[in-house]
């Protein structure tokens, strides 16, 4: 447990302290954390979107491949 809490509290202390020095600096700085954060949640969103992406095509040619298939398994001929 003391490892886990530990850290948890370093992460606590470095949020508090990001926070105290975004709330210290300029309206400047402040935009420019905004941008950088809006910036990687888009890049998450993007990923995310590829992600899905990704496994619907996987998913899609798994399918076909399944399709494929069938009339050879259920031909009797």
């Amino acid at each position: 447990m003391g490892n886990k809490t530990n850290g948890i509290l370093a992460l606590l202390g470095l949020g508090a302290l990001a926070f105290w020095k975004y709330k210290k600096s300029s309206p400047e700085q402040q935009q420019v954390v905004k941008d950088k954060i809006n910036n990687a949640k888009d890049n998450l969103n993007k990923w995310g979107s590829d992600l899905k992406n990704k496994a619907n095509e996987v998913a899609s040619q798994v399918q076909t491949k399944v399709d494929e298939m069938k009339p050879k398994t259920e031909d009797p001929s």
